[in-house]
């Protein structure tokens, strides 16, 4: 008897975490405007600080109020500018996408240019 309400009481919990995992789906395609609103432009953002350090991959800006920020980059294509400037220059960063102090860069790198 205990045997079968001990394997009752595991299948009831499997199929309830089952069933958490599968909750309504959304999709950014399915909207009425026939799956454009996914690929809308986003809007463009900017960040002027001391460039700290510079990689094929990534380099990280510092702004005026000492706060580090990681960006992340295909280093197949370069942002533009991202080639005249060096570490130590003051820049300019035009991003797309989502900037943060302790969470990853999630966006697109336009351009890095340096302040004169």
């Amino acid at each position: 008897m205990k045997k079968k309400l001990l394997i009752l009481l595991a299948a009831v919990s499997i199929l309830t975490l089952a069933a958490a995992c599968g909750g309504p789906v959304s999709s950014a395609g399915s909207g009425s405007d026939g799956g454009t609103s996914g690929t809308q432009q986003q809007e463009s953002s900017t960040l002027t600080g001391k460039l700290d350090e510079k990689k094929d991959f990534m380099f990280v800006v510092t702004d005026d109020d000492d706060v580090s920020y990681q960006f992340s980059i295909d280093s197949s294509a370069a942002p533009e500018g991202y080639d005249d400037v060096a570490e130590g220059d003051s820049v300019t960063v035009t991003y797309t996408g989502t900037l943060s102090e302790v969470d990853p860069f999630e966006g697109t790198v336009i351009s890095v240019e340096k302040v004169k």
